[in-house]
């Protein structure tokens, strides 16, 4: 009997699914380092070749999280309304992040999203690989700003923003803030953000 492919790619999600679930509980509880993909293999009940089906590299069983907003920048660009300038939508998209206390912004409280952040942050590889991300972001951004270096120029700056304000909102809620107290925080950060990106950083 041949199975229905709706059935295998739902069959196909909850291996890779279960796959990453146990790769990160083990990350989480023993370090990025100390754990072999053998380790993750067998607590997810499947052979190394089936994992490297669903994850090319180990980096990649933690990076899958950031696969949802990779292009992210670049398609808020694509799909504003003509009305609004690309640095004003880009504003308005990580203002709407913040609202929804989004894990991408940093700025989420939950022990797990904590702690995954501190596993990205502070295991150099993953910290390399999740660069390589921001410079493929940079590069789709800075084709749908349009051509020239000053597209280039300011996707660069967009990105780099957008991570310092990420990482500035987890680091206060690592040093044991609740997300709720530091939003005002966040929210007043990307304003001046995006306001230096629009406007420069000379005053004179």
């Amino acid at each position: 009997m041949i199975e229905p492919v709706g059935l295998r790619a739902r069959k196909k999600v909850r291996t890779r699914d279960a796959i990453a679930d146990a790769a990160i509980s083990m990350f989480l509880a023993r370090g990025f380092d100390q754990v072999s993909v053998s380790d993750i293999a067998a607590m997810a009940e499947v052979s190394k070749p089936t994992l490297f089906r669903y994850f090319a590299t180990k980096e990649d069983l933690v990076l899958h999280r950031f696969a949802d907003h990779h292009g992210e920048a670049a398609r808020v660009v694509r799909d504003r309304r003509p009305d609004i300038t690309p640095m004003r939508a880009l504003h308005r998209h990580f203002r709407a992040g913040l609202d929804r206390f989004e894990p991408v912004t940093g700025l989420n409280d939950h022990p797990e999203v904590v702690a995954f952040h501190r596993l990205v942050f502070t295991t150099p590889s993953l910290a390399g690989r999740l660069m390589q991300y921001m410079l493929d972001d940079e590069g789709a951004l800075a084709a749908a700003l349009g051509p020239g270096i000053g597209a280039r120029l300011q996707a660069a700056q967009v990105i780099a923003v957008q991570r310092v304000l990420a990482r500035t909102n987890w680091q206060k809620i690592a040093d044991g803030r609740t997300a709720q107290d530091v939003q005002l925080e966040a929210v007043a950060d990307a304003n001046q953000a995006f306001a230096q990106l629009c406007h420069g950083t000379d005053s004179s």
